[in-house]
């Protein structure tokens, strides 16, 4: 392998850099290989997919000549592990394709790792596909990560037509307040739980905090989030046995993909799915976006349940997103999640999502900043998910 010493890396200026790293994103292609290739457009704003986050930053590698070659980018935040935690999420690599394998992917990662160690992270990771053999490479192999999770990411486009609920389901929208209260009530102990969980729903870009339990066992109308007086904590409250929520990140604001190549059998699906449209349109089959436009997506993130029959209540809300995604104006056709099965038992065939989109398994790797969090990482590698895992939509 061959080392540039002529590269430089440095923090990204949005004054001379913005143009260059546009077109570096635009050439370089995201998704598992054996599935479809995508290209991002983040809209005039390279460091959209980082900007939410509390603590961000965007490094470049550039020639003498003021050529980028590749950026990184990587965000921090605490989160509940083991125990408070510092965490540093690394994503957004990017390498130029004419200056690949000659160690600039390393030289990034390696400066992103120092600006961790510069704020006092306590643990640096990152997801990657478990096919994807270079990533695999340079953060297993050559800096010392250890794969430790492995969600799967569900795929599901909007459907021809709306999906009508279950006359005994009923869906209601939460307030902030309401939605802050069941997370930290309910999921709070769940791997990754952000404690900024309040700026994540107060934010413009998520779309709002649904439930859903059925109009027979028990009422979520006199919950006040702002006491103690939900899910069995006073006698006067009824209480529902099977409930279910989830909230709607709206990441079609922040950027848009594009399909650059898609396998045999996906292409079969999107012209049979024209045709049965529009020979049969009384047939519920899922649209895959047009090939040629660019689209966004709806992201499920905290999804919940508990109770005996909360498995249908997912499904339902699933459904129920299905139909914001269909009646979309802007450029929201697709719905995804990321989920694992723990101690929840939140298993993807409750979530509706086509195999051919989705990816069975995202390894997520991790890797101590600190000498004392050695023995974590080490745990987390060794044992299986007993627990949730909150997958945070701004990382998305």
């Amino acid at each position: 392998m061959e080392f540039v010493e002529e590269i430089k890396i440095r923090s990204y200026d949005v004054l001379i850099d913005r143009a260059k790293v546009e077109d570096l994103q635009r050439r370089c292609e995201v998704g598992p290989k054996e599935h479809v290739l995508l290209y991002t457009d983040t809209m005039g704003d390279p460091i959209c997919r980082i900007r939410n986050s509390p603590i961000y930053n965007m490094l470049v590698a550039e020639l003498n000549n003021n050529e980028i070659v590749g950026l990184i980018q990587g965000s921090i935040k605490l989160v509940r592990l083991h125990k408070q935690s510092k965490v540093g999420y690394i994503l957004g690599l990017r390498v130029s394709p004419l200056h690949r394998r000659k160690g600039i992917g390393s030289m990034l990662v390696n400066h992103l790792e120092q600006w961790f160690v510069s704020n006092n992270v306590d643990l640096s990771y990152m997801a990657t596909e478990k096919d994807n053999e270079a990533s695999i490479n340079l953060f297993i192999n050559k800096h010392g990560y250890i794969k430790f999770r492995s969600p799967s990411i569900l795929v599901h486009p909007g459907n021809n037509r709306l999906n009508k609920p279950s006359s005994n389901i009923e869906i209601m929208k939460l307030d902030v307040c309401q939605a802050e209260f069941l997370y930290r009530k309910f999921m709070g102990l769940a791997e990754f739980f952000p404690q900024d969980i309040d700026k994540i729903l107060r934010n413009r870009l998520s779309v709002g905090t649904w439930v859903a339990y059925y109009k027979n066992d028990g009422s979520l109308l006199d919950f006040d989030g702002g006491d103690d007086k939900f899910f069995g904590l006073d006698n006067g409250i009824i209480i529902p046995k099977s409930w279910a929520m989830l909230s709607v990140w709206n990441s079609g604001e922040l950027f848009r993909l594009r399909v650059g190549k898609a396998p045999f059998s996906c292409l079969c699906y999107a012209k049979s799915s024209k045709i049965i449209h529009k020979v049969m349109p009384c047939f519920d089959v899922p649209k895959l976006p047009e090939f040629d436009d660019p689209f966004g997506f709806y992201f499920m993130y905290g999804v919940h349940k508990q109770g005996p029959s909360s498995g249908k209540l997912v499904t339902t809300l699933c459904r129920f997103v299905h139909n914001l995604a269909t009646q979309s104006q802007d450029f929201n056709k697709v719905v995804v999640t990321e989920v694992i099965g723990g101690c929840d038992q939140l298993k993807p065939h409750l979530i509706p999502h086509l195999n051919f989109l989705s990816c069975s398994e995202d390894w997520w790797c991790i890797k101590a900043m600190k000498k004392e969090e050695v023995k974590t990482v080490y745990e987390l590698g060794n044992t299986s998910p007993t627990r949730a895992l909150f997958v945070d939509p701004r990382e998305v």
